[in-house]
């Protein structure tokens, strides 16, 4: 067969572009062959074996199986996501500063680091940073009060693991650094072993400084290729991705066209726009409450947030309350224990207690 192939069909690109009737013209050859053909150098360039339905059923391919999640190291947030956050695809969580993202990308560093059995997954994690600092004062507060955090497991378990041995941070200054270690040094960490979870605090810094108003095709081929990258060792590995991102203050108000992404009775939207929300799987918003809840537990008090599923193909659209307290985030089951009359009166009225369906 391949004898007979011209000068104008010498690569296996070329031959996979072309149709089966122009690779018959120009080959003369037959259509079964140019089946085969097609076949053979698709195969030929295949970089992992098709998996059926009913391998995915039986659970032979442990990677694609959507059972396992990343556990949040919170029963009620967990039950927002249904078990955690997702071991494939790029999970975005947005909010405006002090709203508490990096609270969650930190307490993500820390549960991924417990067996399995506990919702982690036994290995460590990257922590990039695009704006400040890592905030390491406050994961040595984190990993302190893990005990406190998570009482139901147990206490020599948590003092086995070394969680500050097992978060790897870099710092990127430009897109040129941010895309030579998502392509370069975290590769190397996956593929040892090392790590398991991807956090990058934020996303949104160095594509809004970098670009002008002007340049947002070339600012588009920058995020996309970024984005290509996060999917492919996502999926490679099957490691969690976390991007943590600003948002963008809407001039004219809330529109209801955009309640797909973003929250739709709140003046802001996840920045990057329609590019960047194309390449993510899973969209949280974080939203800051006025006022002060209490958990009842040593008389800790914090600022209510509430956590929304903006879109998931997943989950359902729904939210619900949270705060950052001295051990980490936790959710508000149901009606919070201590909430001030204010807050009381403005959750009830906006539906905001407990879970909802986001109308």
């Amino acid at each position: 067969m391949y004898p007979r192939l011209n000068a104008n069909v010498k690569s296996a690109r070329k031959i996979l572009s072309l149709s089966g009737p122009d690779l018959q013209r120009l080959t003369h050859l037959s259509k079964s062959d140019v089946q085969h053909l097609h076949t053979a150098v698709a195969i030929s360039y295949r970089r992992h074996s098709p998996v059926t339905a009913l391998q995915v059923h039986r659970g032979e391919c442990p990677s694609l199986e959507p059972g396992h999640k990343l556990s949040l190291a919170c029963p009620v947030l967990d039950a927002l996501l249904r078990g955690g956050v997702p071991l494939s695809g790029i999970t975005e969580l947005a909010g405006e500063s002090s709203a508490g993202k990096t609270q969650f990308g930190l307490q993500l560093c820390l549960s991924v680091q417990y067996p399995l059995a506990y919702g982690g997954l036994n290995s460590g994690a990257v922590y990039i940073c695009t704006e400040d600092s890592f905030p390491i004062k406050r994961l040595r507060q984190l990993i302190t009060q893990q005990a406190r955090l998570r009482p139901e497991l147990p206490q020599a378990l948590i003092r086995s693991i070394r969680f500050s041995d097992n978060i790897y941070i870099e710092h990127a200054a430009d897109l040129g650094a941010l895309q030579a270690c998502v392509s370069q040094r975290v590769p190397i960490l996956l593929s040892r072993g090392l790590v398991r979870l991807v956090v990058v605090d934020s996303v949104a810094a160095l594509f809004r400084s970098e670009f002008q108003a002007d340049e947002g095709i070339e600012r588009a081929r920058h995020m996309l290729a970024f984005a290509a990258t996060l999917h492919r060792l996502s999926h490679n590995y099957s490691t969690p991705v976390l991007c943590i991102n600003q948002v963008t203050e809407v001039m004219d108000g809330p529109d209801p066209a955009h309640c797909n992404f973003g929250l739709v009775d709140n003046k802001v939207l996840p920045a990057l726009g329609m590019a960047w929300a194309n390449q993510v799987m899973v969209r949280l918003m974080l939203l800051r409450l006025p006022g002060c809840v209490g958990t009842g537990e040593q008389g800790g008090t914090s600022a209510p947030r509430r956590l929304e599923v903006v879109f998931a193909p997943h989950l359902p659209r729904a939210s619900c309350l949270c705060g950052v307290w001295e051990e980490g985030v936790r959710g508000l089951p149901n009606r919070p224990r201590s909430v001030t009359n204010s807050v009381t009166k403005r959750l009830e009225t906006t539906g905001e207690l407990g879970l909802n369906d986001g109308t």
